[in-house]
């Protein structure tokens, strides 16, 4: 299962079933679970644990040293959950430093030349279409599309069932179920997404109300919130006002669109 002209340090720990391709270099540190397959030309390094099923596709570049001028070049770590695919050329990159760690979480999506920074942290069903970037301890909710090309800013999270159009960047943080376009904007919630994880009309529909609420009915955001906790109790519209109460870097915020414009595919507002 290992072909001959892969490169496995003697102390590198894998799973007897794992399938290993031509011409990847696996180190010193790294350990992989059961029925997961290392293609051609993969380099895993740095302390990275890996679960089960996980695929890794051309190129790939796993746990490599964070790029960040302050790493000294401590043994820092990745933490890779189960059944994930990672297409050609993704990056992963371990955590600068020793007391945290980059983690992915089980059946999250990577398309090619994605990235994924030091002490990112990603839930489960996420994914990351290709291009887009990750920058350093941005945290990713469950079931987040990141679009083709998208830009996370440091430190940004980006909520459950959230939504980026292609192309898009925020440095602000993205509520839960909705959809961002350009950059730090939102235009409505992400309605496919909702009906794909099954959640009800009535439920889509206090959502709905409460986007009105919080981000086009013109009062500030705190003012707004503060009103939305005495009339919402549903525990989507709780998800998405404590996602909002706890944000440090403030929230994308509500984009206009023009007489006439389309909205973007999969969005309601």
């Amino acid at each position: 299962m290992i072909h001959p002209t892969a490169v496995i340090h003697p102390k590198a720990v894998l799973d007897p079933s794992v399938t290993v391709g031509p011409y990847a270099v696996i180190d010193e540190g790294v350990v992989i679970g059961p029925e997961c397959v290392i293609g051609p030309y993969v380099y895993i390094t740095g302390q990275t644990v890996i679960g089960a099923r996980n695929r890794f596709h051309a190129g790939c570049v796993i746990g490599d040293a964070p790029q960040d001028l302050k790493y000294k070049g401590a043994p820092t770590r990745l933490r890779i959950g189960d059944n994930n695919v990672f297409r050609e050329h993704v990056t992963v990159h371990r955590s600068n430093n020793p007391d945290e760690e980059t983690v992915i979480g089980s059946n999250n999506f990577l398309m090619q030349h994605s990235h994924v920074a030091h002490n990112c942290v990603l839930g489960n069903h996420v994914i990351l279409a290709g291009g887009a970037l990750l920058a350093g301890h941005a945290i990713v909710h469950d079931r987040a599309f990141i679009s083709g090309n998208c830009l996370v800013h440091q430190f940004t999270r980006v909520g459950t069932l959230a939504m980026m159009q292609g192309g898009a960047a925020i440095s602000k943080d993205l509520p839960p179920f909705t959809v961002a376009v350009r950059e730090n904007e939102i235009c409505g919630l992400n309605i496919i997404g909702l009906r794909r994880a099954g959640v009800t009309p009535e439920e889509r529909l206090e959502l709905k109300r409460l986007y009105r609420l919080l981000f086009r009915e013109g009062r500030s955001l705190s003012a707004a919130v503060a009103i939305a906790r005495e009339q919402f109790q549903g525990h989507l519209a709780r998800t998405m006002l404590d996602f909002i109460a706890g944000s440090k870097r403030g929230v994308c915020t509500h984009r206009a669109r023009a007489v006439g414009e389309a909205a973007p595919f999969g969005s309601e507002s």
